[in-house]
């Protein structure tokens, strides 16, 4: 049947179609491989650390002590958004997250737009992170060895300011890019020996950010907390603009939440298995984020986080005058952030995986390793696209940009549950559904993602809308023809 360009837009994949595409693969798919210890560790893994290690440095200087606010909602966002991943993973437990729900719920245009902004999110997340793990490893050697690695194998070339960029063509930020190459190295080996690798790094993590609290809290001092607002009126930052801003910076930090998701196709029970990961690995992360962001404000006035390299460490190194407990975070910091590059990098790789499998990009994505059952070409190019912006660019301007993908990702994942419901009623029994209906919940989260969005910086919104543009572009001169959903199933 020949559609037009219209039906074409908003055609669907049913979750059926998904399912039979892994059963179907023949050894050519990916391998369900994960039980539910290692799922949560993977959102946890792509989550803890990133808003602390990292983002401190950013929030605090916007919002002051009231970043406390920020990722408190950042964290109820997370968790509206989640309750509705929840019921879509069960509904629809296939690789590919919000791209998935998407095809299955609004339509193939829809759902390719989806994939763009998870490209943009995850990409940019992973080059990040990397960015900041060379901040902490080079406290490592500092303390440890009294050595540091040189200015200009740890400088970006190209540095972003509120008007302009700075090109220093002398510099290279060599550290990110040896840590992408580890991660890629494990990826390819295979899903199961990374997922065992994320688990040690995630409860190492752990460890190190209650002993970085416990001593921080010795330290802690109220007076830290007045006045609790930013109130330096030349930031553009006041009150709770500053909270909404500094929420826009870490909220990021819950893209594991949407990487649980990823794994969709690679998890045993699935429909049981991933409603439970994602909101087990919310409440995990969101404890955590508020025990390290009180004690490390309750640690340090506001004024001294703006453009403090490895902040964690230095404030254990001021809080205690020796350099043993710095040493012992920057050590345990080297090691979790691997554990989100590596996850990060995991969800961009099956992202690109499921939009490959449906014929909206080259076949190359979707091609997998009989040995190890990891798609190896996809993970090579990933790794090297990551390692180049990890090594050109500073991480500044990367953060807002995570954000801003990872926010229109949720808005699309929260429209999908009422439009679910309506083609599919109720579900099975078992299965999880939204509490208070499919309006309320899905609703609240569409309008706590926009007030974030809204204070997001206007050279965010403008990359942002370049991407866009391309996306949409890739979609009418290429996706649309090949898409597998052309061909009769």
């Amino acid at each position: 049947m020949n559609l037009t360009l219209g039906q074409k837009l908003i055609r669907t994949k049913q979750a059926e179609q998904a399912e039979r595409h892994h059963d179907d693969a023949s050894g050519g798919g990916l391998q369900r491989s994960l039980g539910l210890f290692p799922l949560t560790m993977i959102g946890v893994g792509a989550t803890i650390g990133t808003g602390i290690f990292f983002t401190m440095v950013e929030a605090v200087p916007k919002a002051g002590p009231a970043v406390i606010l920020s990722f408190l909602l950042a964290a109820l966002t997370a968790g509206l958004t989640a309750l509705c991943y929840a019921e879509l993973a069960g509904r629809v437990p296939a690789a590919g997250s919000s791209y998935s729900f998407a095809y299955a719920t609004v339509g193939e245009f829809a759902a390719f737009i989806v994939a763009a902004c998870l490209l943009l999110e995850y990409g940019l997340a992973g080059s990040a992170v990397a960015i900041g793990w060379s901040d902490y490893l080079n406290n490592f050697l500092m303390n440890a060895f009294g050595w540091e690695i040189p200015a200009h194998l740890r400088s970006p070339m190209f540095v972003s300011s509120h008007h302009n960029v700075h090109f220093s063509p002398g510099n290279f930020n060599l550290p990110p890019v040896i840590l992408i190459a580890m991660c890629c190295i494990l990826l390819i080996r295979g899903t199961r020996e990374s997922a065992t690798t994320n688990a040690i790094m995630v409860l190492v993590k752990l460890a190190i950010l209650v002993f970085f609290a416990i001593i921080a809290f010795t330290g802690f001092d109220a007076a830290n907390f007045t006045p609790f607002f930013s109130p330096d009126p030349d930031s553009g930052y006041v009150g709770m603009a500053g909270v909404t801003a500094a929420a826009g910076t870490v909220f990021f930090s819950f893209i594991g939440l949407d990487t649980i998701a990823t794994a969709g196709e690679e998890v045993n029970n699935p429909r049981r298995n991933v409603p439970i990961g994602i909101l087990t690995a919310l409440l995990i992360v969101t404890v955590f984020y508020l025990l390290v962001a009180v004690a490390a404000v309750g640690a340090q006035p506001a004024r001294m986080f703006a453009g403090q390299e490895a902040g964690l460490s230095v404030i254990l190194q001021n809080v205690t005058g020796k350099a043993w407990p710095a040493l012992v975070l920057s050590a345990g910091a080297v090691v979790s952030v691997f554990s989100v590059t590596l996850v990060t990098i995991y969800g961009q790789t099956r992202i690109l995986y499921a939009i490959s499998r449906d014929g909206l990009i080259p076949k190359t994505f979707q091609k997998v390793n009989k040995r190890t059952q990891a798609p190896v070409s996809n993970t090579i190019i990933v790794c090297l696209v990551v390692a180049m912006v990890a090594g050109l660019v500073d991480a500044t301007f990367l953060w807002d940009m995570v954000s801003m993908g990872t926010l229109t990702a949720f808005i699309v994942v929260s429209i999908a549950v009422p439009v679910i419901r309506a083609k599919q009623g109720r579900g099975e029994p078992g299965h999880f559904r939204v509490p208070f209906g499919p309006y309320v919940i899905p609703g609240l989260s569409v309008c706590a993602c926009l007030y974030i969005m809204k204070d997001l910086s206007p050279a965010t919104f403008r990359v942002f809308f370049i991407w866009m543009g391309v996306a949409v572009a890739t979609y009418f001169l290429y996706s649309v023809r090949h898409s597998r959903l052309n061909k009769p199933q």
